[in-house]
Formats: C-alpha cells, sequence, structure tokens
C-alpha cells in the first residue's frame, strides 16, 4: 500500500495541478492526525481545528478558481500534452502572437492574439505532418494583409503555407493555377462592399468546392447564415474560431482523401 502511496504522490508532483493536490492530501492528513489528539485540547483549540477544517476547503476552491481563471497556463506540464512536438508547436504558435486575448476583427483589423488554450487544440494539424497527403496550403484574400499578420504566423506555425491575394480577380487567377486546402476571404474591398461573397460565388459557380470562410468585422448570425446559404463553410470575426475551422475543415478533407 505504502508503494502504491508513493507512487501516485510522484504521479502528482508532474505538473503544478497535482502539486496543489498532493499539498491537499497532506495538510488533511495532518488534520486528521491533529484530530484524533484534540481530547487533551482546550475548547478554544477544538474551536480553531473545526474551523480551519471548515474554511480551509473553500479557502482552497477561491484561490483554485482564481488560479484557472488568472493562471490557467500555468496548470500544466509538458507531459499533459499527447506528445512533445505538439507542445512545441503550441508555444511556437503563442511566441508569435505574443499575448493570450482572444483574436477579433474589428474595423477590419485582427487586434488580438490566440488564445493558447486554442492553439494548443489544432495541435491535430501536426498529427498529419508525417502523412504523404502533400503540402497544406490556404489561400488568403484581403486587401490589407498586414492586419492580419499574427494569425499568418500562426497558421505557419501548423505547417500551413498561407498565399496572399489582394483582389478577387488575381484570386481567381492563383486558384486556377494551384491546389488550396482552404480558402479564407474579407468581405469588403476596394472592389465592392460585398467582394468576399463575389469570389464565393464565383468559385461555386465553377464548381470549385475548396473550403471558403469569411473573416470579416461581422460575427452577426445572420451573416453567419447568410454565407452558409452562399455555401461556405464558415464566418467569422474571431481568430481563434477562424484558425479552428480552417484546421479542422484541412483535416477533414484530408481524411476523407
Amino acid at each position: 500500500m505504502s508503494l502504491d502511496m508513493v507512487s501516485a504522490a510522484k504521479g502528482l508532483t508532474r505538473n503544478p495541478l497535482g502539486i496543489i493536490g498532493l499539498f491537499i492530501v497532506l495538510v488533511y492528513g495532518f488534520a486528521s492526525v491533529v484530530t484524533t489528539l484534540s481530547g487533551s485540547f482546550l475548547p478554544a483549540e477544538r474551536l480553531i481545528l473545526v474551523l480551519f477544517i471548515a474554511i480551509f476547503p473553500v479557502l482552497v476552491l477561491a484561490v483554485f478558481a482564481w488560479l484557472v481563471s488568472q493562471h490557467h497556463r500555468k496548470l500544466y506540464a509538458p507531459s499533459d500534452f499527447r506528445n512533445e512536438e505538439n507542445f512545441n508547436i503550441a508555444l511556437t504558435v503563442a511566441a508569435s502572437l505574443g499575448t493570450t486575448a482572444a483574436a477579433e476583427k474589428v474595423d477590419g483589423i485582427a487586434s488580438e492574439a490566440i488564445n493558447i488554450s486554442s492553439i494548443v487544440k489544432q495541435s491535430k494539424v501536426a498529427a498529419l505532418r508525417a502523412s504523404d497527403a502533400g503540402p497544406r496550403r490556404i489561400l488568403w484574400v484581403d486587401d490589407r494583409p498586414q492586419n492580419n499578420e499574427s494569425l499568418k504566423k500562426a497558421f505557419e506555425a501548423l505547417g500551413i503555407e498561407v498565399d496572399i491575394s489582394l483582389a478577387t480577380e488575381p484570386a481567381l487567377s492563383k486558384i486556377s493555377s494551384k491546389d488550396y486546402s482552404a480558402i479564407i476571404s474579407d468581405m469588403g474591398r476596394s472592389e465592392g462592399p460585398e467582394e468576399g461573397y463575389v469570389l464565393l460565388d464565383s468559385l461555386r459557380k465553377s464548381g470549385d468546392r475548396t473550403p471558403f470562410f469569411i473573416f470579416a468585422g461581422s460575427n452577426l448570425q445572420e451573416h453567419k447564415d447568410e454565407a452558409r446559404r452562399r455555401k461556405a463553410q464558415g464566418s467569422t470575426n474571431r481568430g481563434a474560431e477562424l484558425l479552428d475551422m480552417v484546421t479542422t475543415a484541412i483535416q477533414g478533407r484530408e481524411l476523407g482523401d
């Protein structure tokens, strides 16, 4: 039994969450020992012991809630990830983005970076790197590509090449000469306020079924529904959601092949 306890304790020390759990177990173990000796305690000492046993769990819960909400990135060890490659990819992406706030496209600009939990989830793409499906390449159509630089780096860190096009016609030319795993487009460009739909409609009318995603300033449900009606795979203004949708589509397409 003692060997099992030692083995369990060693397992708990692998990450901060386990250390917290081990600490709680030890504290309650000592409290149990002290409780057995409480017959010789004065009433005031017994009251202190009872208050500690009653209040300590509440304090632990409050501290745990604070850690999860404010410092969730520090609660995991590299061994908690599927493999070292995926962990390194997650770190690379996070470093390229520089912050952990959720990205949103506001006034045409991807204003923040990607939540690291979303990045780690996307490490499923790394598992496909060893396959013989060929290069993963997406086309991003936007007349202000500099606004999407952090997201572009995120895709590249996941092993996805990103081609840039500034307008519809050059985009159609690239699509006719290259195979793309997915296409991302903004909505309004100098060509028109709904140029994203113009590109989408042109592709679908020609029989091109490449997964198509709109990354624009609106996240209204009516715009999502309209994009779906036009046979796009998704529409969002959130960078983490875009990353999730595109990588999921790429994986599904390759597995379907």
